[in-house]
């Protein structure tokens, strides 16, 4: 009885294994260019599995069929052994009859009605295509468009799903029979590749002059001639053009700033490999993982020596302790660095603040007065995308910049996937557009400021794709409270043709941007901290600490406000705001004091005294009353001498910053920054008087430089952790603009945790304006189905 009582489950238990079944998993998420199809089919093959697999415009539909526990052991290694580039956000399965199907085939991709998916951005040059690159035995050696399922362009030339070859710009070349086999072969890692090519079929690159007219010979060899030689060269890159030349030459770099119309603006650099990034750079491992990722973004390091010793011209990042590095992201830029053999600038090819050149005509006449010379190709760019900007902070990645490599992978919100689709338009600088579908938050390119028709036209043209793609018909459409933002104007079309108006305060949407990612609902403490922001009283705001949920907020506190003495002009001009917190820390400022530092931009004494004069009359119209935390920076960086004046937004704060990174952390004890009233008021007017009464006393700038830091992050830890106390609310999220000031992050979330609160900062999405808009989209999906809270 013993025996057979154990022996008959054993049979059982062989009868099932050996029954077959045939399930269907259907895989949302970045799983289309990204050789998942192949993936499938090796799968399959491991586990002896018949069946097919299918590229669908909203996800990927396998059917397989065998043993329960061969489905069982396939379905889970669909997820743990996803291809590197893919994103699996979910999987379903459904049991169906077996059909007694042989073998396992690759359909040809469907197209279904208002189905989307997310896509992959652009991926760098993987190791094995890398090898083939400089192998002279293969037959892409040396071509300059080398890729496969793992690495290439992706995001920048698809023009609509379901991915394949013919809804891309590689439609214009037609492969050559071996190019064909290997994308007919599913055990070939091109299998599928769409950009797939070679020298015989595919994109060529040559060398142009100013006037575009084509040079003879190798166009990489010719332009790594041309950089060598003091030439400025607009190379075409993945989403657009950049600005190259060589980063030791200081009169080839001076010259491109001159031209570019950027007298200070840091440049970044690319380096061939990580060891020639260590020469110039410290490096830890998480910015090393971050430079090796298949983004490849700009990483902003610490420079390893002084900059006149580091190789890299004192023109490339003037005044800072940083420079941004790069690694190549595509072959070309591999080839180029080979042929050069040192670290050339790679910078923006625009004009500066408009957007970055595309195309090769354009190239060339927007261009013509800066390069000397055109790297150019012929496969087509469809979406422009600049550069991707981060920067490691305490080992983790923080996004400062979302373009190229990042864009356009979705954040995950915590709001209803059934709510209908929203828009949301985001802030006039550092622009960007968030569409929301299904809970997830696709966030555009970096635009730019929206000053310029260019931008607004690279606005349109994103926007337009991005609705496209992803199948979106906004029913909301979110925007700032500003009346005069391009974005707001924008919007109000929108919401005359029919789609509901959601107005979203600038630092609500701040703080939002950084609950967005932490999927983070309910009420949290926010620090918005930025240059400017229009405030529901009609000041300007930029110092906040605000109550708030993802529906609405109340303002509880702020830094104490002053007059902005000539309105905008104050962000280039800090001298201004010096004057006026001078005046409202009680210290004269009708006159020059005899000890303000002399220095570059410095005020003459008639013009100290007219804008002293605008400061005191009490006109709103010319000085505007702020609360700024960015124009606080300017202020103090401007009583130091560090800077007067600013060339591009925080270049002062910046210098600032630099300078205060050469005091160890925690040498400098904090002057107290007292906070009083309701709403709370952080008293910065006393903070800047003991500032100037300890440099009048003779103590190092760098020392003081390092105090203001450490103060307005122990004044602001203090100021949250007794409105944590008032109103329960223990979790914070900082954010804005002068949160991506490392230092003051990184001493305001240390002292805030030493009081017991959490902090959430931004990393996905950049901490200044590039982050608003994924912020109002949050907010404008969760009203949909959430009442008001009533904050205000």
């Amino acid at each position: 009885m013993t025996a057979m009582a154990t022996s008959a489950p054993q049979s059982r238990a062989r009868r099932l294994e050996g029954t077959s079944e045939r399930r269907r998993y259907t895989v949302h998420g970045v799983v289309q260019g990204v050789g998942f199809r192949p993936f499938v089919w090796t799968l399959a093959q491991r586990h002896q599995l018949a069946g097919s697999v299918c590229n669908t415009s909203g996800a990927v539909v396998v059917e397989v069929e065998g043993t329960r526990a061969r489905l069982d052991s396939f379905g889970a290694e669909l997820i743990s052994l996803a291809p590197p580039l893919s994103r699996v956000e979910r999987m379903s399965s459904t049991t169906m009859t077996a059909r007694g199907e042989q073998g396992f085939v690759i359909l040809e991709s469907r197209a279904v009605d208002g189905a989307y998916q997310p896509i992959s951005p652009d991926a760098a040059t993987c190791a094995d295509c890398l090898a083939e690159l400089f192998d002279p035995s293969d037959r892409r050696h040396r071509y300059p468009f080398i890729n496969c399922t793992n690495c290439g362009p992706r995001f920048t030339i698809i023009e609509d799903v379901p991915y394949d070859r013919a809804l891309t710009t590689m439609r214009h070349f037609q492969m050559c029979a071996p190019c064909t086999a290997e994308y007919a072969d599913p055990s070939n890692r091109r299998f599928h590749a769409q950009p797939n090519a070679c020298p015989e079929c595919g994109p060529r690159a040559w060398l142009a002059d100013r006037g575009g007219i084509e040079r003879a010979g190798d166009g990489v060899a010719a332009a790594a001639h041309a950089v060598l030689t003091g030439s400025i060269v607009a190379v075409k890159g993945l989403g657009g053009f950049q600005l190259s030349v060589m980063a030791n030459d200081d009169a080839a770099v001076r010259r491109l700033r001159v031209r570019k119309h950027r007298p200070d603006k840091p440049f970044a650099v690319m380096a061939a490999d990580l060891e020639a990034v260590r020469a110039i750079a410290v490096v830890d491992d998480a910015e090393a993982a971050a430079l090796m990722s298949s983004a490849r973004p700009i990483v902003l390091l610490r420079r390893r020596r002084a900059p006149e010793c580091d190789g890299i011209a004192a023109a490339v990042a003037p005044g800072l302790h940083e420079v941004g590095v790069m690694l190549p992201s595509t072959p070309l830029h591999h080839l180029l660095l080979d042929l050069v053999g040192a670290p050339l600038v790679m910078t923006s090819g625009n004009v500066s603040d408009e957007p970055i050149a595309k195309d090769n005509d354009e190239a060339v006449t927007r261009l013509g007065s800066i390069a000397d010379a055109f790297l150019l190709h012929d496969r087509e760019i469809y979406a422009r995308y600049d550069d991707s900007v981060v920067r490691v902070v305490d080992g983790q990645e923080h996004v400062v910049r979302r373009a190229r490599g990042y864009c356009p992978l979705p954040v995950e919100l915590a709001v209803d996937t059934t709510s209908p689709p929203v828009l949301a338009l985001g802030a006039h600088l550092k622009n960007t557009f968030c569409v929301v579908r299904d809970g997830r938050a696709f966030m555009g390119p970096h635009i730019g400021d929206l000053d310029h028709p260019q931008s607004l036209a690279h606005q349109g043209e994103a926007l337009t794709t991005y609705l496209r793609l992803f199948r979106a018909v906004p029913s909301a459409v979110a925007a700032d409270l500003h009346p005069d933002y391009a974005s707001t104007h924008l919007a109000e079309g929108w919401w005359q043709d029919g789609a509901r108006p959601e107005r979203v305060q600038h630092h609500h949407a701040h703080i939002a941007s950084v609950m967005a990612e932490h999927q983070l609902r309910g009420p949290v403490l926010g620090v918005a901290f930025d240059g400017t922001g229009f405030g529901e009283d009609g000041t300007i705001w930029g110092g906040e600490f605000l109550l708030c949920d993802e529906t609405g907020y109340r303002r509880v506190g702020h830094l104490a406000p002053v007059v902005q003495p000539g309105g905008d002009r104050c962000a280039r001009e800090g001298w201004r705001m010096a004057i006026a917190y001078l005046r409202a820390a009680g210290l004269d400022e009708s006159e020059v004091p005899a000890w303000f530092p002399p220095g570059e931009g410095a005020p003459d004494e008639r013009r100290w005294r007219l804008v002293s004069r605008v400061a005191a009359a009490g006109d709103t119209a010319t000085a505007p009353v702020s609360t700024s935390a960015g124009r606080l920076f300017d202020a103090v960086a401007s009583l130091l001498g560090v800077a007067h004046t600013s060339s591009f937004e925080a270049s002062a704060a910046m210098r600032l910053e630099a300078l205060a990174r050469t005091v160890p952390v925690g040498s400098v004890a904090a002057i107290p920054v007292q906070h009083h009233g309701s709403p709370m008021v952080l008293d910065t007017h006393v903070l800047v008087a003991e500032l100037v009464a300890q440099q009048r006393a003779g103590r190092d700038v760098g020392q003081l430089a390092a105090t203001f830091h450490e103060s307005l992050a122990a004044g602001a830890a203090s100021a949250c952790s007794d409105l944590a106390e008032a109103s329960g609310v223990t979790r914070v999220a900082l954010s804005g603009g002068v949160f991506q000031n490392a230092l003051l992050l990184t001493r305001t979330t240390a002292l805030l945790r030493a009081r017991s609160l959490t902090a959430y900062t931004n990393h996905a999405v950049p901490a200044n304006d590039g982050g608003v808009s994924l912020g109002q989209a949050f907010v404008a999906a969760s009203r949909f189905n959430a009442a008001p809270q009533g904050w205000a």
